[in-house]
């Protein structure tokens, strides 16, 4: 009957702790996967910021190498992800496919006017920053004009700004509701055992005895907890790069282990502070309080 008992006692506390992993698992992977949507949001505004470009309008008259000069010191600059240069010739073709016909036969002559793309790296997509920009092309002597569309850049940069913000909130929330979930769960772990904690102190263990074993169960629960979730997390990203290509990618690997390892501290920081306060709780509760 003892024996009977003691292992109905030992499967009830290892499936008690398979509960707590499980729940606290799934916590830190739907942290984990907003986490990686501020990753991947972050990259997705970058991407849209360079596909913006301006167009360099050059003059008729301008030479060729001139006008290669002006491409390769532009190529040069900091600020400048890439350059595309159009020629008469390229703008009439690309112009001739879209219309489905060819203009230049009742034209008679090409009146488009050879043009350099330029792509600015995220950082330089600011209005301010364009001007700037915009303000030294202009010296070039073989350059007519800049044309960009000022009402589509002003569109991306504000709502980029509140998705931004938007987004920053509802992590914030998420993390605070991932803290309680995790500290209720674990402070119902530690109910189960308050009865345990009580003998304990009857027979004159001390506090620092007690807590040491709840507290490193707690730390080991917390980094299996983190890797199951991290585990998790791959396959997802995994399945998601699979049937939708390039929207979840593990081109920023810095960001990605990063992010692992903030699961790993929220999962045994979280699970440590939460099983030693449940602990002083018990610890400090009275014993007629424990059947409460």
């Amino acid at each position: 009957m003892n024996k009977n008992e003691a292992g109905i006692s030992k499967s009830r506390l290892r499936s008690s702790y398979v509960t707590l992993v499980v729940s606290i698992s799934l916590v830190l992977f739907l942290l984990g996967i907003f986490g990686m949507v501020l990753i991947n949001a972050h990259q997705l505004s970058n991407y849209f910021r360079e596909s913006l470009s301006f167009t360099v309008m050059l003059k008729e008259d301008a030479r060729e190498a001139d006008i290669r000069m002006v491409q390769k010191d532009l190529d040069a600059k900091h600020y400048v992800k890439k350059t595309e240069y159009v020629s008469k010739d390229e703008a009439a073709a690309k112009l001739k496919s879209q219309l489905g016909e060819d203009f230049l036969e009742f034209m008679g002559y090409n009146p488009l006017m050879p043009t350099i793309d330029v792509y600015l790296t995220a950082a330089y997509t600011h209005p301010d920053s364009i001007m700037k920009i915009e303000k030294y092309i202009l010296e070039y002597p073989v350059v007519d004009e800049v044309y960009y569309q000022e009402s589509v850049l002003n569109l991306i940069n504000d709502n980029i700004q509140k998705i931004s913000a938007f987004l920053l909130i509802i992590s914030a929330l998420l993390f605070l509701i991932s803290l309680t979930i995790i500290n209720n769960t674990i402070r119902l772990s530690i109910y189960s055992k308050r009865f345990i904690i009580n003998t304990m102190q009857l027979i004159g263990a001390n506090r620092s005895f007690i807590r040491k074993p709840f507290l490193v169960k707690s730390l080991l629960l917390g980094f299996v907890a983190a890797l199951i979730s991290i585990g998790l997390l791959m396959g997802l990203m995994y399945l998601i790069e699979k049937e939708f290509f390039m929207l979840f990618t593990y081109e920023n690997i810095k960001l990605f282990l990063l992010l692992c390892l903030l699961l790993i501290g929220v999962g045994v920081v979280i699970n440590f502070l939460s099983t030693y306060m449940a602990l002083n709780r018990y610890l400090n509760m009275s014993e007629d309080k424990l059947y409460i």
